[in-house]
């Protein structure tokens, strides 16, 4: 025959002319038809990953990202990943599904953990503020009415306050500690009287 050894290239029908001779040095000829097929599916292999948030409280990734060194015997055309965008509220683990197509049309696929981490800081602000004794003697705040506006790329989980109740003992200027912790458990302090 004329042609024994096929590869990628040759995907496809690919004539082939089989030569025949006798003892004699008599000879004939026919041409075949050999097709060739890549039914192998890629070698799909991925790999976890941590990724943090951005100041807007978002991180896209890549298919890049996850896979961890994928093969063919024919070569990859496309790689997918199921979700690229996460946010405020995918911190954690969240599951993705890497899928590599090869250029004959095989696919396979594996899945990865990507690790959501938010490690921004929350912004604090505080305020100073007056509170009136009531006719028992005491007053109470709330963080809301010390906090003047902090705010978080994910958003303020919790607000406390280290004192909260006031007497007449109180009377005068008094230093309280207003924090604030996000969703991520990052927090922030500061101080107002």
């Amino acid at each position: 025959i004329n042609n024994d050894t096929f590869d990628c290239n040759d995907i496809g029908t690919n004539s082939v002319i089989l030569t025949v001779a006798d003892a004699a040095g008599n000879t004939d000829t026919c041409t075949s038809a050999v097709t060739v097929e890549d039914n192998t599916s890629p070698s799909v292999i991925c790999q976890n990953i941590t990724v943090q948030l951005d100041a807007s409280g978002s991180i896209t990734i890549t298919p890049n990202d996850i896979d961890n060194g994928s093969s063919d015997n024919c070569g990859i055309d496309t790689y997918t990943l199921d979700t690229l965008t996460f946010d405020c509220n995918n911190i954690g683990s969240n599951t993705v599904t890497l899928t590599v197509l090869d250029v004959n049309g095989n696919s396979d696929d594996c899945t990865a953990t990507i690790t959501v981490e938010d490690a921004i800081f929350p912004t604090i602000i505080c305020q100073d503020l007056v509170v009136q004794l009531d006719a028992n003697g005491e007053g109470v705040i709330t963080p809301i009415q010390v906090d003047n506006g902090s705010n978080d790329n994910c958003g303020i989980d919790t607000y406390s306050l280290d004192i909260d109740t006031f007497g007449c003992d109180d009377v005068g200027a008094n230093t309280v500690m207003l924090t604030v912790t996000d969703a991520g458990g990052n927090s922030e302090s500061c101080s107002s009287i």
